[in-house]
């Protein structure tokens, strides 16, 4: 028995079996790091060096060897040279005196600590120092970030800037990425019209299929824009055909549901198979993952805010998976509630909500409307509450768990 006809699916259920129904896509691309942003790193990558590759000053000061200074006095020694980073000292350091070193300088054998020149007074090429330092003090030690053989960057991960930060530091200007997931996208509805475009009386403009667009784009993925489909078998099953030629994932928005008019959901059943499509979950009750012709599906619902939670709960682990990119689940903060709300059992709830401060702290608020209609709820939200699936009874200042968007669109 397929997921699909057990009825309604929890949410977590239903990832995991998004996750056992789909498999990384293969292929992968070599770029420069100039273009890696953003991709996901196809192979371990291991440092061939140490990084940093010798012992070095954190701090502009003066290099001493420990034993030559009192532990608790102040102690005067001669300069014995100049070490600046980029220029190692040119012999080895002596005993007895110590050396004016700045930051990266590289620390030569036998000095043990760096004391911050703040610390110190210099007069006529004698330096004073207050006391003797830890072993060690103001040192980078040779493969204190990376040693040669670590594995600084696993494959699976989602390169951002520190990541790219971290190859250039073990000398890679280049790094095998998957390459990008091919999508193709399409709202349906014959009340549905393109923006800038009359609006016949009845008909309502497409927001859906540019939310999808841009949280795809966002993710990486190589969109296909198909437009919008009537409501008509025929054209979306034909429409679904040609799109499984040439794509890694389809997503659609509406038609998944149970009227006469949804169309979707009999379509891809026709050239393949509906994996599931009732979730317990408010908004995005009806959603669908599936195959066309072998592409993985996903059929999300019409109301625009339920696609974009809908997206950001399923199509983001699905669109992880399909790229091999190792997902992580966006964390939960909890907050101080500032409304009351008594919740029946049933449906795992993320309402949109917004962080107000306070005297005594921030404090998280609903919005107004909990419609999936109101689109404007998620601009004026800071992100979702997850509310589980049980009866709840929410006080104000019990603590709420609070998924800012910035964690699901990180």
């Amino acid at each position: 028995m397929s997921p699909a006809d057990k009825g309604l699916l929890s949410v977590d259920d239903a990832i995991a079996a998004m996750q056992d129904y789909v498999s990384p896509v293969a292929g992968e691309e070599v770029l420069p790091l100039s273009e890696a942003l953003g991709r996901v790193l196809a192979v371990d990558q291991f440092s061939p060096i140490d990084v940093p590759g010798f012992d070095n000053s954190a701090m502009d000061g003066w290099a001493v060897f420990r034993d030559d200074l009192s532990p608790d006095a102040p102690s005067s020694l001669p300069v014995g040279g100049r070490i600046a980073a980029g220029h190692p000292l040119p012999e080895a350091a002596q005993r007895g005196k110590v050396y004016r070193i700045f930051t990266g300088a590289p620390v030569p054998p036998g000095p043990d600590a760096v004391i911050m020149q703040e610390q110190c007074s210099q007069q006529d090429g004698i330096v004073t120092v207050p006391k003797r330092p830890k072993a060690f003090d103001n040192i980078r030690k040779a493969g204190e970030s990376v040693a040669r053989g670590g594995m600084p960057l696993k494959a699976g991960t989602r390169l951002g800037p520190q990541h790219l930060g971290v190859a250039a530091t073990i000398g890679l200007s280049a790094l095998p990425v998957v390459r990008r997931l091919r999508v193709a996208v399409f709202s349906s509805g014959d009340e549905v019209r393109e923006p800038g475009r009359p609006l016949p009386a009845g008909a309502i403009y497409d927001a859906n299929r540019h939310s999808l667009r841009a949280l795809l784009q966002t993710f990486g993925a190589e969109v296909s824009d198909l437009g919008i489909l009537p409501d008509r078998l025929d054209v979306i099953q034909s429409t679904l055909a040609h799109a499984a030629k040439d794509h890694d994932l389809i997503v659609t928005s509406g038609g998944v549901s149970v009227g006469e008019e949804d169309h979707i959901k009999a379509a891809v059943s026709a050239l393949g198979e509906l994996h599931l499509w009732r979730l317990a979950l408010k908004p995005g009750k009806p959603l669908a993952l599936g195959r066309v012709s072998g592409v993985p599906f996903l059929g999300l619902p019409g109301n625009p805010v339920a696609v974009m939670v809908a997206f950001l709960l399923f199509g983001r682990p699905l669109l992880d998976r399909l790229s091999g990119a190792a997902h992580i689940s966006p964390r939960r903060y909890p907050l101080p509630a500032g409304f009351a709300l008594s919740k029946k059992p049933g449906r795992r709830e993320f309402p949109r909500a917004r962080v107000t401060y306070t005297a005594f702290g921030p404090v998280v608020e609903l919005h107004a409307s909990d419609s999936s209609g109101v689109l404007t709820s998620m601009t004026a939200s800071d992100g979702l509450l997850d509310l589980a699936a049980e009866g709840i009874d929410i006080k104000p200042g019990d603590l709420v768990p609070f998924i800012p968007f910035g964690e699901l669109l990180a």
